[in-house]
Formats: structure tokens, sequence, C-alpha cells
């Protein structure tokens, strides 16, 4: 078997940034209230990505600027915590 990435070195981003969280939950409105309760007035974008096939989970993008590493990783933990959200990558 190949591994395709090896590597142990950490991830190096320049703030501020753009980042893109895909966020998957049962149903859309759902997302968008967990997304409200978290990001407050801080402008995003969040759009529809994917569903599964049978409809009982749906994806979205979570688009908006992060300013520093401890913001995006609150932002990661707020989200993956929320109970209307079951997975965030």
């Amino acid at each position: 078997m190949e591994i395709i990435n090896d590597s142990q070195e950490k991830l190096v981003l320049e703030y501020p940034c753009s980042w893109c969280y895909k966020v998957i939950g049962h149903h859309e409105h759902e997302i968008h209230t967990a997304v409200k309760e978290i990001i407050l007035e801080k402008p995003h974008t969040l759009k529809l990505s994917n569903a599964s096939k049978t409809g009982k989970y749906v994806s979205m993008n979570l688009d908006l600027i992060i300013a520093n590493e401890d913001e995006r990783t609150f932002i990661y933990e707020a989200l993956k915590n929320h109970q209307l959200i079951k997975m965030v990558l």
C-alpha cells in the first residue's frame, strides 16, 4: 500500500485567511440555526453541498474569513459539539 501523505509537518497558514468547514446534519434549517448560534454576526456564506442517498443527512459548506488559529479551532470545536450538528470536516 502506498502512503499518500506521510508528512509530520503541521499545516502553516497565513492569517487572516479564507476557510471552509463542511458541516453535516439531519436538516438544512438545523445547520443554519447552529451556525447562527456559533458565528453570530461574523460575515459568512453557508451553501448546501450534498445530501445522502436516503436523505437522512445533508452537508453544507460554511465559508468565512478566519483571523487566527485560535478562532479556527474554536469555531471547529463549537460546531463539532453542537447538538444539531453530526460532523464537521
